[in-house]
Parts: C-alpha cells; structure tokens; sequence
C-alpha cells in the first residue's frame, strides 16, 4: 500500500510506502528533512503533523516527548504513515545545497590502506556513480549491526560531481561491533550494501569568504573532501585546517596537507597534537584543536566560515572558542550525523542549526 505525504512549507507531496519511514521517503525525493542520529534519539527530525495518522515507531520517550505526541508532534527517522498526510518540518533555504535523491548502492571493496594504527581507509567500487556534494555521508550495512553505520566519504567528488569509488575512512572504537567487524573481517573482494548521500555539511561556496576547518580524531574525511574539491575547482579565498590528533602516529594524510599547503599559497595547515612527547621530536603546535586554533588566529576568527569535525567535546569546545573569537552561528556548521552513542550524550542547546 502506497501513501501519499505533503511536506510543507514546500507544499510537495510523495509517495510513501507502507512501513517506509518519512524521512526515508524525504530523502528519496531529494527533500531534506533535519536529522542526525536516524535512530529516534536525539530528536532533531522532529515535525508536526498537521492531518493523518502516524505511527510513532521506535521513537525515545525523551526525544519524542508524551505531551509532544498529543500535541502532534512525531520524529521522522521513526514514523511511518497509517493514513494519507501532512506534515510540517523546519526546512530551511540553502543557497549552496544540490538536490540529490539517496539511493541504494552495492559496493565492491577494491582497497584497504591502514593509515594509522587505529584508522583503515576503505576505497570501495559502486556497482554506478553516486553524486554528492564533498563533506556529505553515507549508510553502510554491516553484518549484525542493526540500522549499519555512518560514515562520511573521504574523497572529492569527479567531474560532474559524481564518482564510481569512494574512500571511507573508519577508526576502530574499542568494543564497537561495527567498526571491529570493519577492521577484521572485511577484505578486498567483499561486498557491502550502503545508502546515501546523507547530510548537509558542505562548503557554502555563495559567501565567498574565508574558510577555517577545524577537524580531530578519524572527523578528517569530511574536510578533506571538501579541501580537496575546492582545491581542485580553483577557489581563491583563504583556507585553513586545523587538525588535532593525540600523537604523531594517528596523525593521518599529514605528508599530503603538508604537500597540498606548499603548492597553494592560500591553503594553509596547522596540525596540532595532545599528547606529543619530547622524545618525538613533534615542532609543530601542541594542545587540543581549539587552543591551536585560538593560537594561530590570535584569538579572532571574524570574517570567517567555520566548518568542524570531531568527536563531540570537541566540537563543544571549538564553537566556544569561535564565539568567543566573535563568529556566531550563522557562521558555524558541522556535521549532523550522531552514533546511538553520541545521541544519548547531552548536546548544547543554545544552537538551533549547529
């Protein structure tokens, strides 16, 4: 059976299977509903519906509060339709973003690189082209993982925006099933199943103003993605990365931003490391991102677009330091997509799009 969903305020209308969830169905139009966890945790897909009947689904009773369900109210990553109906999300105008249908792809696994001890880079073949725009992510089903895992893509797109192989570049967490089965079963020939693109963590070319890219950890893909594109298309304005790792063996495609920084006068890269010691003879910038970052920029950061990648006490940190280097929000992005994990894990609310 076969419902039919209007969106407002777009005042578009779908086609929604039974058991296909509003989100889903969204995003196989092209329509972008906000959402991060995609697991009914965190809320941020909530919407209103406005007439028909919903069901609920999997959705926590802290993120979709009783009173909130009464009032109309239902999270889109959850709820599925039981009647013709309509909703009304907080959809709002993105000069810089393409519409993009997500699609199911099948991918073969053509490369495994181990790029530090805890980080693999995945360079898997689509059985066709997927088109994204650089910083966007995508789904991976895995074996005994139920809802799979997200994982953002590493590389630029090619020409016409598209590519045939993507890098996925994926830390294994102690304990996690995922990325464990990931790093250990997973071999060059095998198959996977994955879905995308997902998101809106992208460069908002339309501005025109200088970039600072502020990343940590395994959270390097997105911005690498995005530097490499805007690299490649002839973007003249100022870019800076500044990138945070414990110790000099985490410190992943260093050799190439250091590279990269050298031909490109306006591209400029400053790693920074937590946990150097003197033994290893580290002469770069020392301390967490955020305070390499404050250091580098004396502090102000006006007249910028920050972009941030990372574990979450990260980003946290970093929007303090920019806010307290005078950038505000609407200056400010980072990347939507949450773990199950990071989902339980209390988030600022003083941000409504960051």
């Amino acid at each position: 059976m076969t419902y039919q969903l209007t969106i407002e305020p777009l005042g578009a209308t779908i086609d929604v299977e039974e058991g296909q969830t509003l989100l889903d169905a969204a995003l196989r139009q092209g329509i972008y509903i906000p959402h991060a966890c995609g697991h009914g945790l965190c809320g941020t897909c909530k919407v209103q519906v406005s007439d028909g009947e919903v069901d609920h689904g999997a959705a926590n009773p802290f993120a979709l509060l009783e009173m909130e369900r009464d009032d109309g109210k239902t999270l889109a990553c959850c709820a599925t339709l039981q009647s013709d109906a309509t909703i009304e999300a907080d959809i709002d105008d993105e000069p810089d973003a393409q519409i993009i249908p997500m699609r199911d792809f099948e991918a073969t696994v053509a490369r495994i690189e181990q790029l530090t001890p805890t980080i693999k880079a995945l360079h898997l073949r689509l059985n066709q082209p997927i088109r994204y725009q650089a910083g966007q992510y995508v789904q991976v089903q895995i074996p005994g993982v139920e809802g799979g895992r997200a994982f953002s893509i590493a590389n630029a797109p090619q020409a016409g925006g598209q590519s045939s192989e993507i890098e996925l570049n994926v830390r294994r967490v102690p304990g996690g099933a995922g990325t464990t089965w990931l790093h250990e079963s997973l071999n060059v020939g095998d198959r996977l199943q994955l879905t995308g693109p997902y998101g809106r963590f992208f460069v908002r070319r339309s501005a025109a103003m200088p970039m600072v890219f502020m990343a940590g950890g395994s959270g390097l893909s997105s911005p690498r993605a995005m530097i490499l594109d805007l690299l490649a298309s002839g973007c003249t304005q100022p870019i800076t990365l500044v990138y945070g790792q414990r110790s000099a063996q985490e410190l992943y495609y260093d050799a190439e931003f250091r590279a990269l920084a050298a031909r490109h006068p306006h591209f400029t890269y400053v790693p920074a490391l937590s946990e150097a010691a003197d033994s290893d003879g580290w002469d770069g910038a020392r301390g967490f991102v955020h305070e390499a970052a404050r250091a580098h920029f004396g502090g102000s950061f006006t007249g910028h677009k920050a972009y941030l990648c990372g574990p979450p006490p990260m980003i946290e940190a970093c929007i303090g330091t920019l806010m307290q280097g005078r950038l505000f929000e609407r200056d400010i992005y980072t990347e939507k997509f949450l773990s199950a994990a990071d989902a339980q894990q209390a988030r600022s609310p003083l941000f409504r799009t960051i």
